[in-house]
């Protein structure tokens, strides 16, 4: 009886002990779902009143003048600061460039919308966030060759891979993904890989209506099987924009 009774005693703490852990890994998990998906995060404004305000004007700029110091200091004048007030962005041109990828990233919420009770599957409403989000680059993409390479410089990529990965999340969440598992990761990556190759090659698109850049969007999109498939998406994607966006940079005059 003593033996047995040890024995369940034993038997009792490991599954009292595996039970606690798997809660454990669970509330990890739970945490990293809600510290990620859109929902739950409200985005604050991500920019001051003054800072939006110049921000905003200096992007009306950006198709003549490009993403430059030169083009933030005209937004400054235009909406009616000092040429000093361009201290508020330590960032210089990056600065506006971030504007830029943020504020379209939000957009895509009131641009982008499924009527209620839509047949569209994941894959098609994911196909159609990631095109018009490349849309939104049309006023702009004779000048995003330079951005991609002022995004390229050390300093900038980790900003630059963390609203990569943000749009990807956004995305996803605007397609109605509500998977909780790993596969959360690998799809994210994939679409940013995806979406960072597409925006590349749509800098060199000049079909109508960037039609050739939608035929290559759904390529990579197939390619990717499913979007789950490429596990080292982000990895790629770093060694892709490594090898390009460098070059880029240093065509348009940036010292890298």
């Amino acid at each position: 009886m003593s033996i047995t009774y040890r024995a369940s005693r034993r038997l009792s703490t490991i599954t009292s002990s595996s039970c606690a852990a798997n809660r454990g890994l669970s509330n990890r998990l739970s945490q990293i779902e809600r510290s990620y998906f859109s929902r739950h995060h409200p985005d604050p404004p991500p920019f001051s009143e003054t800072q939006d305000r110049i921000l905003s004007a200096a992007i009306a700029r950006v198709p003549k003048h490009g993403f430059t110091d030169e083009t933030l200091s005209l937004g400054a004048k235009d909406a009616g600061y000092l040429d000093v007030t361009v201290q508020l962005f330590p960032r210089g041109a990056f600065d506006l460039i971030h504007y830029h990828l943020v504020k379209q990233r939000l957009a895509l919420k009131s641009n982008v919308q499924f009527p209620e009770g839509t047949q569209l599957g994941l894959g098609p409403k994911v196909r159609a966030l990631a095109m018009a989000r490349l849309r939104a680059n049309a006023d702009i993409i004779h000048q995003w060759q330079g951005a991609l390479g002022y995004m390229s410089l050390l300093g900038n990529i980790p900003a630059s891979l963390k609203e990569l990965h943000s749009l990807s999340d956004e995305i996803w969440y605007l397609a109605g993904d509500t998977a909780v598992d790993f596969s959360w990761y690998t799809k994210r990556a994939s679409l940013a890989t995806v979406y960072a190759s597409s925006e590349m090659f749509m800098t060199t698109d000049t079909s109508k209506d960037f039609a050739a850049t939608q035929e290559f969007l759904d390529r990579r999109l197939k390619a990717a099987q499913n979007l789950g498939g490429s596990v080292g998406g982000v990895s790629q994607y770093v060694g892709f924009w490594a090898g390009n966006s460098v070059n880029l940079a240093r065509s348009w005059g940036i010292k890298v």
